[in-house]
């Protein structure tokens, strides 16, 4: 099992992870709230099972290879080490909280390679916790959601000396931007979308700090303030930070780095006023603000501030652009020789801009009929009064979310079927008979061929293999998945798909549409289950299973919210990361087959175990026509005037 997991910058709201907890001792403190970015840079592992030991074999980021870590799985043992610190103490860690819970042999994690800086305010002992949790998770198959691999990965770094809030965690949910908000023991995550790329430069600072005495001393204003100071100290980290903290969750998602470096500035004064007191011997932090107020810095730099617990350990600023952050990190190597500047960007969600589209089955549930024309090319009636093959729907529900270029998965010896379609021409007879209107029409057609491509399946091997097909075409990026034969209809002014695609980039993961099916279909569909991140709307997924037997399903599969009939099935829609070709190459390679074929949802799974994935609910309707009954139903129900 290939993994990856980043580092974790925070942006703003340092400390308000465990200020916000407090609130259940005492109401009148403010939840917390914090701005958290994964990074481009952290850990790459390979892992697999051990008979009886944990051994994690560590990469820094320098290249070196220190000696591995090997340990037994023993409660006892790993518990000592845990709370001895140092870097096996997270491994150790995290593995007693697992092995506490879960009956787990052994793993070998390989993190053949790291490319976080190590112990500078990126979090990454917590990607090492992370790792450790999501290994055991991906091969022993503990069915975790992300929140739950946090939630994990927390506690066991908090067996180890380590004194780490919340916050550190969230690099298990990748690198997209999340607002988080904490308030006593409930933690709500808000996906932020990333719209420019945000140059950042985080500087070790060569100085000290003594995070222990500084957590000890803040910690003193809890839960009851005694005295104004300590006012102060709830104040910034409650309603101060929680102003700071959503302005800047909008520059962000604007794209307005100016306004962003500004609030940081602004943050870090603040914090001076209110927190400096509580601890001044290790908060004063002199080298940090020569730092910040260094002259010839201002021109590159928006703005910045102290990262972590603050004091004298790491900073962080904000870059005008790529090149002045180029410019500051020489400016700060040269003025100041005893620090260390390192680039960290920030990048936007990549965009969808192709989808796919197989259409190489033999339709043998519509025979007769499909020995006469594709199943895709069947008609129904539109909305518009026209008569339209499925294909042409699929196609433009593909365009109305955004999509540029479309790959249409096809039989060798039906390609000119399709072309005739899209790419041909109407004869000069037919153009002579046809409405200027339909005229109009036929060169709009022509307008959407100019962005499909035709993928060949040599051998109709299954839908995960047809997807495999377009992996060339796809060509590493994001696409959207509509299956061949559904049409669908919105219930809004938004597309299915463009609701889907939505998703996708604002949240930086593969995102499955959804729809709520009954107990007596659910056995001819897919089906998943896991925790609602926005109720009603928004899972994480924690479990897929293609055509589950009822008896699985019910004890297995629900999901809050939903009545004893009612499960959530695959709508048809998919929006996902190029990485689910590693995994249908797995499959293939290893000739996995179910029912006799290369399917997706066993590769949809093992994405989802890797990289985590989300369930969008579409506020729309799905209309099968790969069966007869089926296609009577959706030619009955699909057209409204």
């Amino acid at each position: 099992m290939q993994l990856f997991v980043p580092g974790r910058l925070c942006l703003l709201g340092e400390h308000s992870d465990w200020a916000g907890t407090y609130c259940t001792l005492n109401p009148a403190i403010e939840p917390g709230y914090a701005l958290v970015a994964g990074t481009r840079q952290g850990l790459y592992a390979r892992a697999k099972r051990h008979a009886d030991a944990l051994i994690f074999r560590p990469a820094l980021n320098d290249g070196s290879r220190p000696d591995p870590i090997r340990l037994p799985l023993s409660l006892t043992t790993l518990l000592s080490v845990a709370q001895q610190g140092g870097f096996a103490s997270y491994v150790a860690g995290t593995a007693y909280q697992l092995l506490r819970r879960y009956a787990i042999a052994g793993l070998d994690i390989d993190n053949y390679r790291t490319d976080l800086p190590i112990q500078k305010g990126l979090s990454s002992s917590a990607a090492v916790c992370v790792l450790t949790v999501r290994a055991f998770n991906c091969l022993y198959d503990l069915r975790l959601s992300r929140r739950d691999e946090m939630e994990l990965a927390y506690l066991g770094e908090r067996t180890t000396p380590s004194q780490c809030g919340r916050l550190d965690q969230a690099c298990a949910f990748g690198s997209r931007p999340v607002l988080m908000t904490f308030e006593g023991e409930q933690l709500v995550l808000t996906p932020l979308k990333l719209t420019r790329p945000l140059y950042l430069i985080v500087v070790d600072l060569g100085g000290y700090k003594d995070t222990q005495k500084i957590l000890r001393d803040l910690h003193r204003s809890y839960p009851v303030a005694a005295n104004a100071q300590q006012r102060q100290v709830q104040r910034y980290l409650g309603a101060i930070n929680a102003g700071l903290v959503q302005q800047a969750a909008a520059a962000l998602q604007q794209g307005d780095a100016q306004r962003l470096g500004e609030l940081m500035t602004q943050a870090q004064a603040e914090f001076d006023r209110a927190l400096v007191p509580a601890c001044p011997d290790q908060l004063t932090a002199p080298k940090l603000h020569r730092l910040l107020t260094h002259p010839a810095l201002q021109p590159y730099c928006c703005g910045g501030k102290g990262v972590g617990s603050q004091g004298d350990g790491t900073a962080q600023l904000v870059a005008r652009d790529r090149d002045s952050q180029a410019r500051a990190i020489a400016l700060i190597q040269q003025d100041f020789p005893d620090m260390q500047a390192l680039e960290v960007t920030l990048m936007p969600t990549a965009k969808i801009k192709k989808a796919v589209i197989p259409a190489a089955g033999f339709g043998t549930r519509l025979f007769p009929a499909t020995k006469a024309v594709k199943k895709e090319l069947l008609p129904i009636i539109d909305s518009d009064g026209r008569a339209k093959p499925v294909i042409l729907k699929i196609v433009e529900e593909a365009v109305s979310a955004g999509i540029e270029e479309i790959g249409i998965v096809v039989q060798k010896d039906s390609l000119a079927e399709f072309q005739a379609f899209f790419q041909a021409p109407p004869s000069p007879q037919l153009w002579a008979k046809l409405s200027p209107e339909n005229q109009a029409y036929s060169q709009y057609l022509q307008a959407l061929g100019e962005r499909i491509a035709f993928i060949f399946q040599s051998a109709q091997e299954g839908f995960g293999h047809a997807v495999f097909c377009a992996r060339d075409w796809v060509n590493h990026e994001p696409f959207l998945l509509l299956l061949g034969d559904h049409v669908y209809r919105s219930q809004t002014a938004q597309s299915c798909a463009a609701q889907l695609v939505d998703r996708f980039e604002q949240c930086d993961c593969s995102v499955i549409g959804l729809t709520t099916m009954s107990v007596d279909i659910i056995h001819k569909a897919g089906c998943v289950t896991g925790t609602w991140q926005t109720p009603q709307t928004l899972l994480e997924i924690s479990e897929l299973c293609e055509k589950p037997s009822l008896d699985y399903a019910q004890a297995n599969l629900r999901v809050p919210g939903l009545s004893d009939s009612e499960f959530l099935g695959v709508f048809g829609q998919y929006a996902l990361t190029p990485a689910i070709f590693e995994q249908l190459e797995l499959e293939i390679s290893n000739n996995l087959r179910q029912r006799g074929e290369f399917q997706l949802t066993t590769c949809l799974e093992r994405l989802r175990a890797a990289e985590g994935m989300l369930g969008y609910r579409v506020k729309g309707d799905y209309f099968d026509v790969g069966m007869p009954q089926f296609y009577q139903q959706t030619l009955q129900a699909f057209y409204r005037p």
